[in-house]
């Protein structure tokens, strides 16, 4: 099974990167976990859109051909990152490679709410007619992880909270079965 992995920061050291790390690390054995790059992709401009850079190209062809996609976001004033939503955009215009495509959004950031309002946002762009992501539903799969600095080994990199990793554990299994059927 092959994931695609959309990281709404570009900060090297990210929490959000590194629950990227995590997970591709730690579920090895149960699927391979490519991170996108985003850096790369231009800004999304419809004069564009049907003759799209070599990075847009590539992009997409992976979001395409993966079995699933896990969105890890950051929240910046309540929402997601603009770089995210660049990205999303570009996957919503012209072959809409993400219609019906099995989607677990996740995010962490060292503030107490998680990244609930984010997430939220997050929720509303997926459903949108470019996009229509096949959503993994919220009931036990919200992967908010808060306090990030009490969560993360700052040598490793890792996330190494027992609970934490526990609940993610359930939802990445929970995802993995709804990419299944």
């Amino acid at each position: 099974m092959k994931i695609v992995a959309i990281v709404g920061s570009l900060r090297k050291g990210s929490y959000n990167l590194q629950l990227a790390r995590t997970i591709q690390e730690r579920y090895k054995d149960k699927f391979e976990l490519e991170v996108a790059d985003i850096r790369s992709l231009p800004y999304f401009d419809q004069d564009e859109e049907n003759n799209p850079s070599n990075a847009v190209i590539d992009y997409k062809k992976k979001v395409s051909q993966a079995d699933g996609v896990l969105i890890i976001t950051p929240e910046y004033n309540w929402s997601i990152p603009g770089v995210l939503k660049n990205a999303l955009d570009w996957l919503s215009r012209v072959d809409k490679v993400m219609i019906g495509k099995p989607v677990m959004i996740t995010g962490v950031t060292p503030g107490m709410l998680g990244t609930i309002r984010a997430q939220l946002h997050l929720r509303e762009i997926l459903a949108s007619p470019g996009i229509q992501a096949k959503l993994l539903p919220p009931a036990a799969n919200e992967v908010v992880i808060n306090a990030a600095g009490q969560k993360f080994d700052e040598a490793t990199g890792r996330l190494t909270d027992e609970p934490t990793l526990q609940f993610v554990d359930g939802a990445v299994d929970r995802f993995i079965s709804f990419i299944r059927h």
